[in-house]
C-alpha cells in the first residue's frame, strides 16, 4: 500500500489498516505475509547499460569520426607514428568519458547505504532488535536518541522527540515531533507526526508504525527520481557536436571536390587520392580534442585554488554559460550559525553586533554601547539564556563552535559577549533540576541555587511564556505589570525581519524546593524579555550575489526553511529587492506549488526567486521548467533530497563539508567550503575557460582552412601542391601543442563578470568570430600562394618554395596568435608578457622551424630546403602585416558591437 497521506490518518485508522496492537506488534505470520507482499526494506539499484556498451558509446561522436579519418589517412601514407598518436588521443578521450559515466551512476548505489542498520521492534509482544532490512509495513518500531529512522513511520507515541531531517527536507535544525493527526495538505517538512527513513533522532523517544519500506519510502522515491532525471549534455558538448558535424561534412565535401578536379585533369587515381588525403589531413584540426582537454584541466586547477573541485571536465565550461543559480540557503548563502541580533528588554530594543559563534560583539541602543551591569535587566536576560541551556560553546584551533542545539549556541554566544561565561555561571548558580523541552509545552526550565533561594529560569515559545507571566521587569530592574500586547507586537515586528524569537522568564522558590514540575512554572512567571536570532547571510555571499547579478545571472533560493525567514535572508542578500517586496509576493511555498498545473509551475519558476518548504520532486520540476525556457541551470545542494535536482541540472554543485555521499557522487562540482562565493568565483573561471576555448578554435580554424584551401586551389588549377601531407601534419601537430595550447593559460579578460552569459543555444562561434576566421583564412591563403609563387619564380626550386609556404603558415599563425590573446583588447592593454607560456611556445616553435629549414635530417624527412634572408624578410613582413590587419579589424568590429567580442 502506498499512501502519501499517512500524516492525515488517525492512529486508530493506521493500526486498523495493518491489524496491529501497539503493545503486541505483528505476529510471525503477519511478518511473513508482509515480507512476501512488500519484499525487503532496501532501496533497489536501477539496472543500466553494460560496461562495454558504455565504452563503445564514447566512440560514437562526430569529433571522434574526424580523428579516426585522420588516423586512417596518415596510415595510408605509411606514417605509423602519427597514426598511433592520433589513435591514442581517441582512446584516451574514450576512456576518460567512460570513467566519468561510471562515476555518475554511483549516486544511486550510495543511497543503499541507508539500509543495513538495526531497528528495535515489538513482535509477538516481545521487544527485540532486528536488521532494518527485515522491517515490513505494520511493524511497531521504538526510537530513541542516536537512532537512524529505519523506514517511514507514522508516530503513535512521542516523548520529547526531535529528528534531524536535513538530508531529506533541508531543514537546518532538528524537528520537534508529535503524534496528533494533521491536515492532508502539508509538505514533507511540516508532517511532524511522521519520521522518515534516513532521519536521525537527536533527542527523546517515540514509538511508530512502519507505513512504507524500501522503494516506497520518501528516500526511495528520491532514488527513483535520480534514476529518471536526465543527464544533459553540457553547452560545450552540444556546441562541439554541432560544430564537428558541420566540419565533418565540409571536409568530406572538399575532399570530394579535390578528387573530382584531379580526375577531370586525367591524373592517376592514386595521385588523386593522395591529394584528397592531403586536404583532409590539412583541414582536420587534430589538436582540438587535446587542447580542449588541456584548457578544461587548467580551468579545473584554477577552480580548485578557489575551493571548487570539478568532478567532470565539461562542467568547467558549463559554469561560464550559467544563466540561473538555484542555491540552498543554510550554510551556502548563510553561515549556518544562529546569531542573536536583537534583544528586547523593558520597552527597548538592543542591537547585538558580531556573527556566528565567535563571542565578540557589542550591545548598543540608540547608538550607545551598553556594558556589563549597566542594565540589570539585560544582564538577567542573558544569564537566563546561558543557564537554561544544555549546549556547550567551545573553541578549537581559533574556531568557535557549539556542541548541541544551534539555537542554544546562539544564546551562549550572546551571553559570553557581555562577559557571562557558561562555566562561571554554572559554578555560581549550580543546576539542581531540569524540565526538558517538550513539544506539548514548548519550553525548557532549569532550577538553580542562588543566595539562599532557588531560581527557575524558563526559555521557550512566546505563546507559552507570555500568558504564563504575570509581571515583568523594566530596564531599571523594577517590577511592573506585563504589557502583553506590546510584547506580541514586538514579536511580530522581529519575526517580519526573519528573526526567530525566544521568550525568557524566571520564578523564585524556597531553598528547600529542589525539584520543579510543569505546574510550578505554568503561572506567575516574571517576564525577562526576548532574544531574536537568525542564521545570518555570509558577507562574501552578499558580494557574490551582486557580482552574479551584474554578470546577468539570476540567483534563486530554494530552501527547506520557512518562507518568512527565507524571504528576509533573500532581502539581505540582494536576491530580492525591497521594491519587489512592496509590489508583490517574492516567495512561494511548496504547498502553493503543489496546487499548480504545469503551465502555472513554469511561470512560478521564472517569476519567483525564493522557494520555501519545497519537496525533492518540486526541486526537480523547478530545474526542468527553468531549463525548458532555455536557461543553463546550476543547482546546489547537500542533502539526499537535493540529489535528483542536482543530477537534472546542467551543473550540480554539492557541499563538501555538509554534503552527503549521494550529493557528492551526483554532482559535477564540489565546494570545499560550502560557500556561495566559491560558486561565483567558479563561474568567473568558467567564463575564462570558455573565452580561451573560443580563442583556440578561432585561431586553429584559419590554419586548417588555409591548408585545405591551398590544396583545393592547387588541385583545381593543376599546379604543384605548395604543401605536402607530411608537412601539413607537422604544422597541425606541432602548432596545436606549442602555440594553440598556450592560449589555455591566458588570464581572464577584463570585465569578464560584467558581460551577460553566452546563451546555451548559441553556436560555438559568433558571426564576428566567423568573419575573423574567413578574413584570416583568405589573407593566409593569399600569403602562402604569394610566397610559394615568388620563390618558384626566382628559380630556387620547389622544395625551397614549399619550405617558404610551411614557414609562412607557421609564422602567420604566430602573429595571428599574438593578436588573438584577447578577443576584445589589444596586446598593449593586456600586456605582452602576461602569458609567459605563450612566449615560451612561440620561441620553441620558431627554433623548430629553423630546424626544419636548416637541419639536414629534417630536410630529408620533410622535403625542405634552407631559405635566404630576403625570403625570411618576406615571410616575417607578411606575418607582421597580418597582425596589424587583425588588430585593426578587431578594433573596428569592437566599436561596431559596443565592446562585445566579434
Amino acid at each position: 500500500m502506498n499512501n502519501n497521506n499517512w500524516h492525515n490518518k488517525h492512529v486508530n485508522e493506521v493500526t486498523g489498516i495493518y491489524n496491529v496492537d501497539l503493545d503486541i506488534g505483528l505476529s510471525k505470520e503477519q511478518v511473513q505475509s508482509g515480507a512476501d507482499r512488500f519484499g525487503k526494506n532496501i532501496i533497489s539499484t536501477q539496472g543500466g547499460e553494460t560496461w562495454y556498451s558504455q565504452l563503445l558509446k564514447q566512440f560514437n561522436q562526430p569529433l571522434v569520426y574526424i580523428l579516426l579519418v585522420a588516423s586512417v589517412a596518415v596510415g595510408f601514407m605509411g606514417e605509423w607514428v602519427e597514426f598511433f598518436a592520433i589513435l591514442g588521443v581517441v582512446i584516451i578521450n574514450a576512456v576518460i568519458g567512460f570513467v566519468q559515466e561510471l562515476k555518475a551512476h554511483k549516486a544511486i548505489k550510495a543511497l543503499s547505504s541507508v539500509s543495513g542498520q538495526n531497528a528495535t521492534v515489538i513482535r509477538d509482544g516481545v521487544r527485540q532488535q532486528i536488521n532494518a532490512d527485515d522491517l515490513v509495513p505494520g511493524d511497531v518500531v521504538a526510537l530513541q536518541s542516536g537512532d537512524k529512522v529505519p523506514a517511514d513511520l507514522r508516530l503513535v507515541q512521542v516523548k520529547d522527540l526531535q529528528v534531524d531531517e536535513a538530508t531529506l527536507t533541508g531543514e537546518s535544525v532538528p524537528v520537534c515531533k508529535q503524534s496528533n493527526t494533521l491536515e492532508a495538505d502539508l509538505v514533507l517538512g511540516d508532517r511532524s507526526n511522521m519520521a522518515y527513513s534516513s532521519g536521525l533522532v537527536t533527542y527523546g523517544t517515540a514509538k511508530g508504525i512502519v507505513v512504507e519500506t524500501g522503494d516506497r519510502t520518501e528516500i526511495g522515491k528520491i532514488n527513483e527520481m535520480i534514476s529518471s532525471a536526465d543527464i544533459l549534455e553540457t553547452p560545450l558538448t552540444r556546441k562541439i557536436t554541432r560544430f564537428s558535424h558541420f566540419l565533418l561534412w565540409i571536409i568530406l565535401g572538399l575532399a570530394g571536390v579535390t578528387m573530382l578536379a584531379g580526375l577531370l585533369r586525367g591524373l592517376p587515381l592514386n595521385v588523386v587520392f593522395m591529394e584528397a588525403v592531403a586536404l583532409a589531413v590539412g583541414a582536420i584540426p587534430e589538436g582540438l580534442p587535446a587542447v580542449v582537454t588541456i584548457t578544461l584541466a587548467i580551468g579545473v586547477a584554477r577552480m580548485a585554488q578557489r575551493r571548487a573541485i570539478i568532478r567532470k571536465l565539461p562542467a568547467v565550461e558549463t559554469l561560464g554559460s550559467t544563466t540561473i543559480i538555484c542555491s540552498d540557503k543554510t550554510g551556502t548563502l548563510t553561515q549556518n550559525q544562529m546569531t542573536v541580533q536583537k534583544v528586547f528588554i523593558g520597552e527597548s530594543v538592543v542591537s547585538v553586533s558580531g556573527s556566528g559563534y565567535c563571542p565578540i560583539g557589542k550591545f548598543t541602543t540608540n547608538g550607545s554601547e551598553i556594558h556589563k551591569s549597566e542594565l540589570p535587566l539585560l544582564d538577567e536576560l542573558l544569564i537566563s539564556g546561558v543557564l537554561c541551556n544544555d549546549s556547550n560553546l567551545i573553541k578549537s584551533e581559533k574556531i568557535w563552535n557549539i556542541e548541541g542545539d544551534p539555537t542554544e549556541g546562539a544564546l551562549l554566544t550572546s551571553g559570553t559577549k557581555l562577559g557571562f561565561e557558561q562555566s562561571h555561571l554554572n559554578d555560581v548558580f549550580p543546576r539542581i533540576d531540569t524540565i526538558p523541552f517538550e513539544s506539548e509545552y514548548k519550553y525548557m526550565a532549569t532550577l538553580h541555587k542562588a543566595d539562599g533561594k532557588n531560581i527557575a529560569y524558563v526559555k521557550g515559545a512566546v505563546e507559552s511564556l507570555v500568558p504564563a507571566s504575570s509581571v515583568a521587569l523594566n530596564e531599571k530592574g523594577e517590577l511592573v505589570p506585563i504589557k502583553r500586547e506590546m510584547i506580541m507586537k514586538m514579536v511580530e515586528d522581529l519575526a517580519s525581519q526573519g528573526l526567530r524569537v525566544l521568550a525568557f522568564a524566571r520564578k523564585e522558590f524556597a531553598s528547600t524546593q529542589n525539584c520543579i514540575s510543569h505546574k510550578d512554572v505554568d503561572e506567575n512567571l516574571l517576564f525577562l524579555g526576548l532574544q531574536a536570532m537568525i542564521d545570518p547571510p555570509r558577507e562574501e555571499a552578499i558580494t557574490a550575489v551582486a557580482a552574479s547579478q551584474n554578470a546577468g545571472i539570476t540567483v534563486k533560493m530554494i530552501t527547506g526553511d520557512h518562507v518568512g525567514t527565507a524571504t528576509a535572508i533573500a532581502k539581505k542578500l540582494g536576491i530580492v529587492k525591497d521594491e519587489d517586496c512592496r509590489n508583490e509576493t517574492v516567495g512561494i511555498t511548496g504547498v502553493e506549488l503543489s496546487k499548480m498545473n504545469d503551465a502555472e509551475l513554469k511561470d512560478a519558476a521564472i517569476k519567483f526567486n525564493v522557494f520555501a518548504r519545497v519537496s525533492p520532486s518540486q526541486k526537480l520540476d523547478l530545474v526542468r521548467f527553468l531549463q525548458a525556457e532555455g536557461n543553463t541551470v546550476a543547482m546546489t545542494g547537500d542533502g539526499v533530497n537535493d540529489a535528483p535536482a542536482l543530477r537534472q541540472a546542467d551543473i550540480g554543485i554539492a557541499m563538501g563539508i555538509s554534503g552527503t555521499d549521494v550529493t557528492k557522487e551526483t554532482a559535477d562540482m564540489v565546494l570545499t567550503d560550502d560557500n556561495f562565493a566559491s560558486i561565483e568565483a567558479a563561474v568567473e573561471e568558467g567564463r575564462g575557460v570558455y573565452d580561451n576555448l573560443i580563442k583556440f578554435i578561432t585561431w586553429t580554424l584559419p590554419t586548417n582552412m588555409t591548408e585545405g584551401g591551398v590544396i583545393l586551389i592547387a588541385s583545381i588549377l593543376g599546379i604543384a601542391l605548395p604543401l605536402m601531407p607530411l608537412q601539413l601534419l607537422w604544422i597541425n601537430m606541432s602548432t596545436s601543442v606549442l602555440l594553440g595550447a598556450t592560449l589555455a593559460f591566458e588570464k581572464k579578460e577584463p570585465g569578464i563578470m560584467s558581460r551577460p552569459p553566452v546563451p546555451s543555444g548559441n553556436a560555438i562561434l559568433s558571426r564576428g568570430g566567423i568573419r575573423k576566421i574567413i578574413v584570416m583564412s583568405i589573407l593566409l591563403i593569399a600569403a602562402v600562394f604569394g610566397v610559394f609563387t615568388l620563390i618558384m619564380n626566382s628559380g630556387r626550386g620547389i622544395d625551397v618554395a614549399r619550405t617558404g609556404a610551411v614557414n609562412m603558415i607557421v609564422f602567420g599563425e604566430i602573429f595571428y596568435l599574438l593578436a588573438l590573446r584577447s578577443l576584445r583588447h589589444s596586446a598593449f592593454k593586456i600586456g605582452f608578457f602576461s602569458n609567459m607560456y605563450l612566449i615560451g611556445g612561440v620561441v620553441i616553435m620558431a627554433l623548430l622551424q629553423l630546424g626544419i629549414t636548416y637541419w639536414g635530417a629534417m630536410n630529408t624527412v620533410f622535403q625542405t630546403s634552407p631559405l635566404n634572408l630576403s625570403e625570411w624578410g618576406m615571410i616575417l613582413g607578411v606575418g607582421a602585416l597580418l597582425y596589424g590587419t587583425i588588430e585593426l579589424f578587431k578594433k573596428v568590429t569592437q566599436n561596431q558591437t559596443k565592446g562585445q567580442a566579434f
